[in-house]
């Protein structure tokens, strides 16, 4: 445990800030959005070491503390690399979500803020938990304010699309509380006491049909989230009805909850089920890039062709984590922080033309790169990174992806002849190309040719504080795609070891979890049970 519970602070201080703001009188809106955007830039800075402290394949900063010690109820929480470089991305972007939200938000200010500021503690907290009661609680109040914020600042259809996403995450997040509680019941009649503790759920022993029965359970929770293919169908919707900030929220944190379950639960607790699944997975996979890169060809609507794209990157970051080789699962989990980014990017520059336009019509728009040469330029360097220009972010994740992949394939189609090993990355590869010809069909149609439409004519280049808002990304888009590895070298250790358990090489070290807990209870048990018992 740590002396200073550094990442407690970091998880529950947007929640002090929200608490606080709800003195704040909701007229004062500029001095609520102020504080708001103050509050989330304090969290992010607080976050800082833990970029340089949580990179082992140990958990990092941990903290636990007794919450109902008679079923192993505990508040437990810690990082490694991979939960560590989710959590800066969520303290990264928030604070630019604020400062984008700064005119498009324009009702219910006060709400709207305590609203995102709970929304970040409940994502923070999924990301940190060590205790399945705890994860599962933070990760059923990430619900309740993404619902709010589609519902109550969305689009006209802004019901019907809550209503979907509540739904259709309730019904797996249900499944999944199904397994937990069986894990839980079976580590009871294996060792004596109920835990909910994620270390000393992986001591219980599961037959290899109990396996797929759980994995399903907790796959289809998170294959929901992702969203996999052909789960997929809320996201559209939601992204479409959400206001600029909450697309934002959604696909550069929200959706990534769904990649971050399988990496720390569905396929280290089941390895059995994983192997057994994953020609599945990459198959569907592959069939959610090239559907989702195809459809988003044909969108009308900008910020539909981008949740179509958030569809077919998202298949990239699955194939890479059922390749089940450390090049390809690196890839993966730095491909969710890259889609982060270029999607976050990407609806923030949405927002930008519809505050002046009220519409995200692709035919709406032609020629604006002449009358805003700003916007066109970030747009263009946004773009690239979209569609993985060498140099940009994009890049290395989906090229690290499709190395491995094609490592991966060799081993799936082995009885078979020798061109078939390379039909998974030859396909997923295709999804690069389609995304080339989407993203620069679309920014083609919208920053070049004649400017036909009057309405266009008056509007104005991005202001200084849409470029403000722009530029840390910018800068992210950069720093990764010309030195990632200053983020490798963070993950490796803790991609080596979800590799092992995700392949049944357990190592009977202590180093990856602390098992201490497990061992202590189990000592405690024996030392009450009567001989022969």
């Amino acid at each position: 445990m740590t002396e200073f519970p550094l990442l407690s602070l970091v998880t529950f201080l947007p929640t002090i800030g929200a608490l606080i703001l709800l003195f704040v009188q909701p007229k004062q809106e500029s001095l609520l959005k102020g504080a708001a955007i103050f509050i989330s830039l304090l969290t992010f800075a607080v976050s800082l070491p833990l970029f340089f402290g949580g990179t082992g394949a140990a958990f990092s900063f941990v903290e636990r503390y007794v919450w109902i010690g008679e079923w192993g109820i505990n508040y437990h929480i810690g990082v490694d690399g991979i939960s560590m470089l989710l959590v800066m991305l969520t303290t990264f972007l928030t604070p630019i979500v604020f400062l984008g939200a700064w005119n498009s938000i324009e009702h219910r200010v006060k709400e709207f803020v305590i609203v995102t500021l709970l929304l970040e503690t409940a994502m923070i907290g999924a990301l940190v938990s060590l205790n399945l009661f705890l994860f599962y609680v933070f990760w059923e109040a990430m619900l309740v304010p993404m619902y709010l914020m589609i519902g109550i600042w969305g689009g006209e259809r802004r019901l019907y699309a809550t209503m979907k996403f509540f739904i259709y995450t309730m019904v797996g997040s249900l499944l999944m509380l199904v397994a937990i509680l069986y894990m839980v019941s079976q580590h009871a009649a294996q060792f004596g006491f109920y835990t909910f503790e994620y270390a000393d759920l992986f001591r219980v022993a599961f037959t290899f049909q109990e396996q797929m029965l759980l994995f399903v359970a907790f796959a289809l929770a998170f294959a929901i989230k992702v969203p996999l293919f052909p789960f997929h169908t809320w996201l559209p919707d939601a992204h479409v009805e959400a206001p600029t900030p909450g697309s934002v929220i959604l696909a550069g944190v929200l959706l990534k909850m769904g990649t971050y379950g399988f990496i720390r639960f569905a396929m280290p607790y089941f390895p059995l089920a994983t192997q057994a699944a994953a020609p599945v997975m990459m198959v569907l996979a592959v069939i959610g890039i090239i559907y989702g890169a195809l459809v988003a060809m044909v969108q009308p609507d900008m910020k539909k062709l981008i949740a179509y794209s958030s569809v077919s990157h998202l298949g990239f970051v699955m194939l890479g984590l059922f390749a089940l080789n450390e090049q390809a699962v690196s890839g993966a989990v730095l491909q969710m922080v890259n889609h982060g980014i270029s999607t976050g990017a990407l609806f923030l520059a949405v927002g930008v033309i519809y505050e002046r336009r009220h519409t995200r019509l692709i035919s709406e728009f032609g020629g604006l790169a002449s009358r805003l040469p700003i916007f066109a330029t970030v747009f263009l360097i946004i773009t690239m990174s979209s569609i993985g220009l060498p140099g940009t972010n994009g890049f290395v994740g989906e090229f690290m992806i499709l190395l491995g992949t094609f490592r991966r394939s060799a081993g799936l189609f082995q009885a078979t002849q020798e061109w078939t090993h390379f039909i998974i990355p030859v396909l997923a590869t295709t999804g690069v190309i389609f995304a080339a010809v989407y993203m620069l069909w679309m920014y083609q149609r919208v920053m070049f040719g004649k400017m036909s439409n009057p309405k266009n004519k008056g509007l104005k280049d991005m202001s200084l504080r849409e470029i403000v808002v722009m530029l840390p990304l910018l800068v992210g888009i950069f720093w990764i795609g010309v030195a990632p590895n200053g983020l490798m070298t963070r993950i490796d250790s803790s991609v080596r070891q979800f590799v092992k358990h995700a392949t049944g090489q357990r190592s009977a070290s202590q180093t990856y979890f602390d098992l201490s807990t497990h061992d202590k209870r189990l000592a405690e048990t024996k030392a009450v049970t009567p001989a022969g018992e």
